[in-house]
């Protein structure tokens, strides 16, 4: 269909980093649209998805100020973004910045990119959160857990004022659980009985296994993993993660909803990228083909 993004041909309207909703206008005059599954797979080379992680990581920063606290959260993007924070740290361009750290990899890359790290117990607030995200759907529900480290991510990103969720395009999901399962963290003794209560929530649980190392995935805080697949998808996110966290013998799931404040969303335009916040690129994506006028 001429004008419009469809699933297997990626043509993106052509726009760059200061794209407003201005320039969404002129998309719809221009009749195009983008179709949310083909935005999933555009993502097709680790260049193209380093690219992405980069300029969303110094979108992010950018939002720092002097003398403020930030949580760092974790995974590839966010890593991006610690090393980004220590750059500018360095320059001169940031000072008397702390950052907390969610797990034991933040704070090791925070102190290799010369970022003073302080306890999450020695500070009244964090000004500032920047996380990745596995899934996020228009309503900034996440999916977090790749990399099981999500109870402690929740716990920073709900103490900052202002959570910022960085995912590339690929992430965006119109229902969590599309691709990936819901992470939960358990006591390995309650093993046994959490399983077979998730089997009545509807979801399909399999403990994590580690890749370089026998047996399951322990977490940081000395727990098990697992992931419980959910065939139809998760319609309310709120609602599974109080049931799952409900459960005896749970610590935290990988659902978090009502935490991010923003979402930044990097797009593939050719050679460029573009980021957008979440609400913008919902709009981009909600345009209707047969629209003449705004």
């Amino acid at each position: 269909m001429e004008g419009t993004i469809c699933f297997n041909s990626l043509v993106y309207p052509k726009t760059n980093h200061s794209t407003s909703l201005r320039k969404l206008t002129d998309f719809k005059k221009r009749g195009l649209s983008l179709s949310i599954s083909a935005v999933a797979q555009n993502v097709a080379t680790p260049e193209a998805q380093d690219a992405l992680k980069r300029a969303l990581a110094k979108k992010a920063v950018g939002l720092v100020k002097s003398g403020m606290v930030v949580g760092l959260g974790t995974g590839s993007t966010a890593s991006l973004a610690i090393e980004e924070l220590g750059r500018l740290i360095k320059q001169g361009k940031l000072k008397d910045v702390v950052a907390v750290g969610a797990n034991y990899q933040s704070r090791v890359l925070a102190r290799q990119f010369g970022v003073k790290t302080v306890d999450l117990n020695d500070i009244n607030i964090i000004d500032i959160a920047f996380d990745g995200v596995d899934e996020v759907d228009f309503n900034k529900n996440l999916l977090k857990g790749g990399g099981a480290a999500h109870t402690m991510q929740k716990v920073v990103d709900s103490f900052a004022k202002e959570c910022v969720i960085l995912a590339d395009q690929s992430k965006v999901v119109l229902q969590l659980g599309s691709t990936f399962p819901v992470p939960v963290e358990v006591l390995p003794a309650a093993i046994s009985p959490v399983l077979r209560r998730l089997i009545t929530l509807g979801g399909v649980p399999e403990i994590r296994s580690a890749l370089r190392k026998d047996g399951p995935v322990i977490t940081d805080l000395g727990n098990m993993v697992v992931d419980v697949s959910f065939p139809n998808g998760i319609p309310n996110p709120a609602d599974l993660e109080m049931r799952i966290n409900m459960i005896p013998g749970v610590v935290e799931n990988g659902i978090v909803s009502g935490i991010a404040t923003s979402v930044l969303v990097a797009i593939q335009d050719g050679d460029n990228v573009t980021v957008l916040d979440l609400e913008e690129f919902v709009k981009l994506i909600n345009v209707p083909t047969n629209e003449n006028s705004v």
